[in-house]
């Protein structure tokens, strides 16, 4: 492991840093580790520019859209337009203009989280908060959203990227 530190700071800053987050440095290498062996490697260690995104973004949109008009036979919401972006912080957002948007790093989720997004950001549309009766319309398509909101953490954008 390699730590870059920027010029004006100490070394023992960044070794109390390392130790004080010990365990999370480590929990983050495991998940690396878990991913080996899965199309999700090349996606670990690329970066996240805009090459990237322009390469994989058609791809991640006709996998987005599909999943959309898939869970949307269920729920029956009505949406204006889908963005894919190169967002730094997001899976996805809706506007209040009715418009979904997904990073295009959604292509290398495992599916089960790719769809807990989707849903989410659609049931949005519906329920524009996280209240008792968004998270009621989430649970029609994904029953167990809690645990996989979790994993979804444990993945975040920084994980893959």
């Amino acid at each position: 492991m390699v730590v870059t530190l920027p010029q004006k700071i100490r070394g023992s800053i960044a070794e109390e840093f390392i130790e004080e987050k010990k365990a999370w440095i480590l929990k983050k290498i495991s998940l690396y580790k878990q991913f080996a062996n899965t199309n999700v490697t090349s996606a670990l260690y690329s970066k996240s520019g805009r090459k990237d995104y322009l390469k994989h973004k058609e791809v991640a949109r006709l996998l987005v859209v599909e999943r959309v008009e898939y869970f949307n036979k269920i729920y029956n919401h009505s949406y204006n337009k889908i963005f894919i972006r190169n967002h730094k912080t997001r899976w996805g957002s809706c506007s209040s203009k009715g418009n979904l948007n997904f990073n295009y790093k959604i292509l290398f989720l495992p599916e089960a989280l790719r769809d807990y997004v989707i849903v989410h950001e659609l049931c949005h549309l519906k329920e524009f908060n996280h209240s008792k009766d968004f998270w009621s319309l989430v649970s029609v398509t994904i029953s167990d959203h809690s645990e996989v909101r979790k994993k979804l953490m444990t993945h975040g954008l920084s994980l893959i990227w």
